[in-house]
């Protein structure tokens, strides 16, 4: 069935990245061709955001990773939405399961975070997605319930967030959900919304999904119809970004 939810797709750099290796990243990026159906966003680390952005084009927009809760404060070694706005980016990335897993960090904190950032004008790449012993015993909906609700319950404007589903799973480890997986747990999400927000978000809504994917199988993932785009990790450094931006041109 189609659907007029424009592709998305993002690139997660995490703690990746010096000068050097960013201006390749940028070359292959600036020399694309991308598919301009498709929206990107690459997310580089913080400190180089500014850099990022003053060398790209202009059809690749900039995330942050993170972000704290508060505009500002004594909160060494945090980054504000404000910060990330100045120097141009126009996204960030919230409740990552590295920093739900690594960091330690709460739905809770997650909602707050969700509630500042867009009350700052910038867009949300939501994460949410079960670990290994949660989809063996039957419970990946049940967890990605409870951390979208707690999402949820702190937009106050749809059209700026994007939910991503990483299989905690599926990232970085090489397994990657297969399309079919993929397509029913995103089904399931959009049902979620249908009757917990509204039928007209869980239409307009994208879910994207993130776990090890690759050049390889980026097409088939993208037939899918409820998956409306990716979010990239370790592939998003190397020239095949540009075929996975691409996944869904003829």
């Amino acid at each position: 069935m189609a659907n007029d939810r424009r592709f998305f797709v993002g690139g997660n750099w995490k703690l990746n990245g010096d000068r050097q290796s960013i201006d390749g990243i940028i070359q292959f990026l600036n020399a694309g061709p991308l598919d301009e159906n498709t929206e990107v966003v690459v997310s580089p680390p913080a400190i180089y955001l500014d850099y990022v952005k003053s060398k790209l084009g202009a059809s690749v927009a900039t995330s942050a990773q993170n972000c704290y809760k508060l505009a500002k404060g004594a909160f060494t070694g945090e980054n504000s939405a404000a910060m990330a706005k100045d120097v141009g980016a126009t996204w960030v990335i919230l409740g990552h399961s590295e920093r739900r897993h690594v960091f330690g960090e709460t739905d809770e904190l997650i909602g707050e975070k969700v509630k500042h950032v867009l009350s700052e004008g910038l867009g949300v790449i939501a994460c949410i997605g079960e670990k290994l012993e949660e989809r063996e015993a039957n419970q990946t909906n049940n967890v990605v319930f409870q951390q979208t609700k707690a999402i949820a319950a702190n937009i106050s404007d749809w059209s700026r967030v994007v939910l991503a589903y990483e299989p905690v799973w599926a990232i970085g480890t090489g397994k990657t959900a297969s399309p079919d997986q993929a397509q029913q747990v995103h089904k399931d999400l959009r049902e979620w919304l249908a009757q917990n927000v509204s039928p007209e978000v869980a239409r307009t809504t994208r879910i994207i999904y993130g776990g090890s994917v690759s050049a390889g199988n980026c097409r088939e993932l993208a037939t899918k119809g409820d998956v409306d785009g990716f979010l990239v990790g370790g592939a998003s450094l190397k020239p095949d970004f540009v075929q996975i931006v691409n996944a869904r041109k003829v």
